[in-house]
């Protein structure tokens, strides 16, 4: 069953673009840029028809109530952090939600999202995160539900501000292959400082499918272009989401992305395109 629920969350070519809108599960107040009406934001890029969108429990609703077939699938964030903000708590966490499985059965959710975080310093952080992926890997695959595993090196919050991916080859490919190890069926993985390695990465995974995450806001050229190159090195798709709900016309980079994705579009006509789209 798990096979059959990843066809309906991966594109019929294996590839997929998921548009990430739970942010606002991490109580960080910049998290709410461009997200502030829910209803609006999750119907926009509805519409826009990524393969998937990422949504908490509590929001997941929005888009299970479109009616009709022709809409994304849900991918359910089935934790919660605290790690986000430059200067961080004195106690830290990721914490699943009760019944996680459960729940995304009940809301017809096509696959499950779960963090396994590598702070600098904060080895229970880490630790609390494999709990977490050896509790609901069993659950789901009684349930055939699929596990998206997010392994995500981040730089010191002091130092670069929350949520900072960082670069580095050897520890997004050693982490990734942690994530592999522990039974993902899918992963969401950091980008590499230096995109020209990244099929090392995808070498790790072993066969796995790679996702890669988009992180902070840049300009349409470098997401489009990173995209493109990105998709090159073999990854399967991307997990984008400041970059589509903090742009000025979400629905029409997701389209131009949507066309890198599964067309192989250049990046200059992805632009052309979604220029045309926005006027």
């Amino acid at each position: 069953m798990t096979k059959h629920r990843l066809n309906r969350f991966l594109g019929a070519d294996g590839k997929c673009f998921d548009v990430a809108i739970d942010h606002g599960f991490f109580n960080e107040p910049g998290f709410l840029s461009g997200i502030e009406d829910m209803r609006d934001a999750v119907a926009t890029v509805a519409q826009a028809q990524p393969d998937a969108v990422q949504l908490s429990p509590g929001m997941a609703r929005h888009l299970q109530a479109i009616p009709g077939k022709d809409k994304p699938s849900l991918v359910l964030r089935t934790d919660v952090a605290n790690i986000y903000a430059k200067d961080l708590p004195q106690y830290l966490f990721s914490q699943i939600v009760e019944n996680a499985v459960e729940q995304a059965v009940q809301l017809d959710a096509a696959c499950l999202c779960v963090n396994l975080l590598l702070m600098p310093n904060q080895p229970e952080v880490h630790a609390q995160c494999v709990s977490n992926i050896a509790r609901l890997k069993p659950e789901a695959d009684a349930a055939g539900m699929p596990l998206m595993v997010e392994p995500l090196v981040m730089q010191d919050n002091a130092k670069a501000g929350g949520y900072m991916v960082n670069g580095d080859l050897a520890l997004i490919r050693t982490l990734v292959r942690q994530a592999v190890e522990m039974g993902a069926d899918v992963i969401k993985a950091d980008p590499t400082d230096d995109v020209a390695e990244y099929h090392k990465v995808v070498e790790a995974a072993s066969g796995i499918p790679i996702l890669v995450r988009g992180g902070g806001r840049v300009s349409d050229a470098e997401i489009l272009q990173r995209t493109t190159d990105l998709m090159e090195q073999g990854a399967m798709g991307i997990v984008y989401g400041r970059n589509v709900i903090q742009h000025d016309h979400p629905a029409a980079i997701t389209k131009a992305l949507m066309a890198i994705v599964h067309e192989g579009m250049s990046p200059e006509d992805a632009l052309a395109m979604m220029q045309d789209l926005s006027s």
